[in-house]
């Protein structure tokens, strides 16, 4: 099928490649021309594992191409996936300009019939409108899709390659065919493919992400209760986690989510449902506890110095907001790290894919180091942020010599507290 992605973020990236790998004809547009350039060059803007070696195979096999003319990208294409950035607004609502800009283009250019497939993730009624915009401007037959992403960041490949289930909302039989057979050749014979209502499509995406963002806000409430109460909430962890009604994934005390999509998409589910005369009680509490989790981890720091960390020099490991990508949208480290600073602490960071995005946010403010190890030099303290692989067995007798205060603050429960002991280290983590 011939087909174009319009936005080579994340989510559009992935799903062109991963589209052109099953055979299809896929252009990928974007109105960035400097990232386009780096893109036809194989320079690739976002670390995620496997995607640049998949670009560069479709690439040279010709299925997969870059441009910045979006005109002759829908004239050429049957279907038209919409995957551009819908950022959070300062009131917590969703930011439709690009969505509506791309509508607007493809009215412009639309010349024969096409499926218009919205990846990017919406509030409930945004189909509607981009069919408003197009409506009043041609005559020319056309059908909206809703097809929300599930995609986990340093699991994207695997997850567009090999879905657990596609949701396609879709209102036309004949879109619904040809979306059929656009995503059929992932299940091999299995019947995976939800179809539902447009709404209801659009409605799932932010259900699930709300959903899991509780999960994550839940467990941090029950950590924050088992310290009041002398519990330990890993062993809580493995007592809830094995009822198969409960499940064991994102049941992981930390110091909550972050990323593009759990903080923006709660928000803008709060916000959907006060537009319509309701109160997400849940949701804001959700959202409340994920923030908060930062602020008390800073205040685990501070009591441990009694209330003075001015001069103290922190190194920090992990930035990201999670492991296997350099992306550090709402990353916890951020709030973290600004709050050290703002109490007069100097800090200095490694990560092992996100530092070009950390000097974009910090600038000269922190110190960047190369390695693991170069950063614990002659620090007070160590920082558990992101529970990248490479720090979950470190060399303690090393960090005990290098760490002028010998403790460490784990932000993602990833040691074992008697082991720290052993090599004359003080543990403080989250919930125990």
């Amino acid at each position: 099928m011939k087909i174009c992605v319009i936005g080579t973020g994340y989510v559009g990236l992935v799903a062109g490649t991963c589209l052109s790998d099953m055979g299809n004809s896929v252009i990928c547009v974007d109105n960035d021309k400097e990232k386009i350039n780096k893109l036809e060059k194989g320079i690739i803007p976002i670390y995620e594992p496997g995607l640049e070696e998949l670009i560069k195979i479709n690439v040279k096999n010709n299925r997969l191409k870059f441009t910045t003319d979006l005109k002759s990208a829908v004239e050429e294409s049957l279907i038209c996936f919409i995957a551009v950035s819908t950022p959070k607004c300062e009131d917590g609502s969703c930011n439709l300009s690009s969505v509506f800009d791309v509508a607007q283009s493809i009215a412009e250019y639309i010349n024969d019939y096409k499926i218009i497939v919205n990846k990017s993730t919406v509030p409930i009624g945004t189909a509607e409108k981009i069919a408003k915009i197009i409506k009043d401007k041609t005559n020319i037959d056309f059908d909206i899709v809703s097809n929300p992403e599930f995609l986990r960041q340093g699991n994207a490949i695997d997850d567009f390659l090999m879905p657990e289930r596609v949701i396609i909302g879709v209102d036309s039989f004949r879109a619904a065919k040809i979306m059929d057979e656009l995503y059929s050749p992932y299940f091999k014979g299995e019947d995976k493919i939800i179809y539902m209502d447009v709404k209801s499509a659009e409605m799932t995406k932010y259900a699930a992400n709300a959903f899991l963002a509780a999960k994550i806000s839940f467990i941090n409430e029950m950590a924050n209760i088992c310290e009041k109460v002398g519990a330990n909430v890993e062993k809580v962890r493995q007592g809830i986690s094995s009822d198969s009604r409960i499940g064991n994934q994102f049941l992981f005390a930390g110091i909550g989510y972050g990323g593009s999509c759990f903080p923006k998409d709660v928000s803008a589910l709060i916000s959907v449902a006060e537009e319509n005369n309701y109160q997400a009680k849940i949701l804001r509490a959700v959202k409340e506890v994920n923030e908060n989790q930062r602020k008390l981890f800073i205040e685990k720091i501070l009591n441990f110095y009694n209330g003075d960390i001015s001069n103290k020099t922190f190194a920090v490991w992990g930035l990201a907001f999670k492991p296997k990508t350099n992306d550090m949208r709402e990353a916890p480290s951020i709030d973290i790290i600004n709050s050290l600073k703002e109490h007069g602490a100097v800090v200095k960071v490694y990560d092992p894919k996100a530092m070009d995005n950390a000097r974009n946010i910090f600038k000269d403010s922190v110190t960047y180091c190369d390695s693991s190890y170069e950063v614990i030099k002659d620090a007070d303290a160590l920082l558990l942020l992101t529970e990248w692989n490479e720090f979950l067995k470190p060399d303690l007798n090393k960090i005990k010599k290098s760490l002028k205060d010998s403790v460490i603050f784990d932000g993602r429960n990833q040691y074992d507290r008697l082991s720290l002991a052993e090599a004359g280290l003080k543990y403080i983590n989250i919930g125990s």
